[in-house]
C-alpha cells in the first residue's frame, strides 16, 4: 500500500477509510461541481484522506493541492466553465503545476481535441478523444480492467456515454485499454479515466491521484498563477 496513506478501518480493494500522511497543513482537493457526478467525487476523496471542496466560483479554486473534474456532459461542462470564468483558471493553475483527475466528460474536457464537433477544451493532455464512443446512454456498460499501475486486482469500470482515447501523444502513459482502446491516462501531472471510479468504492485511482497532489505540492503550490489572473 503506498506510504503516503494509512488505514483507518479494514479496507479491501481501495474501500475503507484512510488517512493521508501528509506534513501539508490543509490539503483540500477541489471537484468542479457545474453538473454531474461531482458529490460522489467528493464522498471518493474524503473517504480516500483528503478534504474536498466543491468548486463553481474562480475563488474556489484558491488553495487546492489538486482538482477534479467528474463525469457529465462535456459541452455543458466546457460552456459552463468558460461562463463562470473556470477555463481559464484552471488552465493557467495546471499550467503551473496542479494536477487535475478527469473522468469521462473530464477526460474529454482535458483534451487536446475533438474527433468530431467543437466545444471548449482546457489542452492541458497530448490527447485526441472520441466522444460517446461507446454509444449512447442505453449502451452504458460494466468492465473488469487491468490497470497495471494499481496492482493485480482488476478495476472494474463503469461506462456511462463514455469516450475512448483516439490518439495519445509519446508522453502520454496509457493506464488501461478496453477493447484495444485506451481508457485511462496520464500525462505530467494530468489523469483521465473514461469510465467512473467515483461510483465504485473502489479508492485506488482517487488514491493514485491524491498521491500525485502530494508530490506536486511539495515542489510549491500554484497559487501565484491564481493570484495573476485577479478576481
Amino acid at each position: 500500500m503506498p506510504a503516503l496513506f494509512r488505514e483507518t478501518q479494514n479496507a479491501k480493494l481501495g474501500t475503507g477509510n484512510w488517512k493521508l500522511e501528509t506534513e501539508q497543513p490543509s490539503f483540500t482537493i477541489g471537484v468542479i461541481a457545474l453538473q454531474g457526478a461531482f458529490r460522489e467525487h467528493c464522498r471518493a476523496l474524503e473517504s480516500a484522506g483528503a478534504c474536498a471542496r466543491e468548486v463553481r466560483r474562480r475563488r474556489e479554486l484558491e488553495g487546492l493541492a489538486g482538482l477534479v473534474i467528474p463525469g457529465g456532459e462535456s459541452t455543458t461542462i466546457g460552456k459552463l466553465m468558460v461562463s463562470y470564468r473556470l477555463l481559464e483558471s484552471v488552465r493557467a493553475l495546471a499550467g503551473a503545476g496542479m494536477p487535475v483527475f478527469g473522468t469521462c466528460a473530464g477526460l474529454v474536457m482535458l483534451a487536446s481535441g475533438v474527433v468530431e464537433g467543437d466545444q471548449p477544451l482546457l489542452n492541458l493532455m497530448d490527447i485526441e478523444v472520441r466522444r460517446n464512443a461507446f454509444g449512447r446512454q442505453v449502451k452504458s456498460f460494466e468492465a473488469d480492467l487491468d490497470v497495471p499501475l494499481l496492482g493485480e486486482e482488476p478495476f472494474h469500470g463503469i461506462f456511462i456515454r463514455a469516450p475512448w482515447i483516439e490518439r495519445a501523444g509519446q508522453d502520454v502513459e496509457v493506464l488501461a485499454r478496453y477493447d484495444a482502446h485506451p481508457v485511462a491516462a496520464r500525462q505530467g501531472g494530468m489523469l483521465v479515466t473514461a469510465f467512473h471510479p467515483e461510483l465504485t468504492g473502489d479508492l485506488r485511482l482517487h488514491r493514485l491521484f491524491l498521491e500525485m497532489a502530494v508530490s506536486a505540492r511539495r515542489e510549491g503550490p500554484p497559487a501565484a498563477a491564481l493570484r495573476s489572473l485577479g478576481n
